[in-house]
């Protein structure tokens, strides 16, 4: 495989216990997780002292290192000042986390808007606070990553685009979730070709838009053969995240405004393992496809 290319996962979709993700992630061959549930209890409410005595040392003995934090950072509410208060408490604490784990990218999101509210209203506030996370991504010299999810801010492109160009930060950069944009129903060429300057993450998740279902990476409409060719043509280099979504699992409480049942139909006879195990499977024929045959 394309030594430029590394593969890591929201590995709390395999279990809530972390000796068991760690166990799964180990006997697959990745050498990387995404950190986000650990036992149960989500990485924002961790102190550094919890990670450096209970997560740390469990990573270094099987040599897993971690590709980014999955941060609930930026899942409130717009008007939510209280709760924006909080999060930039946390945030800071993140980037220690960060730091010791020696990881650079922390996964964030744009808000929460008002349900029946038009979103470009939001926009200046949206920037102004993004501005202030990116601030204390920089103290720490830590990068920031904006993921384009439902119900927030920036779900779509266009919007993806104003936010990465206007905070103009080289502390805040893009993820490209292939479902999420489908969810949206957005087209997933058209978002690469407007976002892919500001693109140093991907996330390997697809969906289809009959009943917004997620589905295993390639059978979906994310286009992620295709878009996965033209990013390696383009010499990307960096992470390939596999956040699966093909079975219910504990950490969904933190994620998801909606049930997420609606889009994770549990339905395809397998546990949290063997959902992440064929999603890693089916990343490693698509990059096998894109390497031998070209797309």
């Amino acid at each position: 495989m394309n030594n430029d290319l590394l593969i890591s996962g929201f590995s709390d979709e395999i279990s809530s216990d972390f000796d068991i993700q760690i166990e799964v992630v180990a006997k697959l061959g990745m050498r990387y997780i995404s950190l986000r549930g650990i036992d149960g209890k989500n990485i924002g409410d961790f102190t550094v002292d919890e990670v450096k005595e209970n997560v740390q040392p469990r990573l270094q003995k099987a040599g897993i290192g971690v590709s980014s934090i999955g941060s609930p950072i930026g899942k409130v509410f717009i008007n939510d000042e209280e709760g924006f208060a909080k999060q930039k408490l946390m945030l800071d604490t993140l980037c220690q986390i960060a730091i010791l784990l020696d990881c650079k990218y922390i996964r964030i999101f744009s808000f929460y808007i008002p349900k029946g509210e038009v979103p470009d209203q939001y926009k200046e506030e949206v920037i102004r606070k993004l501005k202030e996370f990116s601030a204390i991504a920089e103290k720490h010299n830590v990068i920031l990553l904006h993921e384009n999810e439902k119900d927030i801010y920036g779900d779509i492109a266009k919007r993806c685009c104003e936010i990465l160009k206007e905070v103009g930060s080289a502390h805040f950069k893009g993820i490209f979730d292939f479902a999420n944009f489908v969810q949206c129903g957005e087209d997933t060429q058209e978002c690469f070709n407007l976002l892919k300057d500001e693109i140093v993450y991907i996330h390997i998740k697809d969906a289809v838009t009959t009943d917004h279902e997620n589905v295993v990476c390639g059978t979906g409409e994310g286009k992620i053969p295709e878009i996965l060719s033209q990013v390696i043509n383009n010499g990307y280099k960096g992470f390939l995240t596999l956040e699966p979504h093909l079975v219910l699992f504990d950490s969904l409480k933190d994620l998801e405004l909606e049930d997420a049942a609606e889009v994770i139909k549990d339905n395809k006879g397998l546990d949290g393992a063997g959902g992440y195990k064929l999603q890693y499977e089916a990343l490693l024929d698509i990059l096998k496809k894109i390497e031998s045959e070209g797309i």
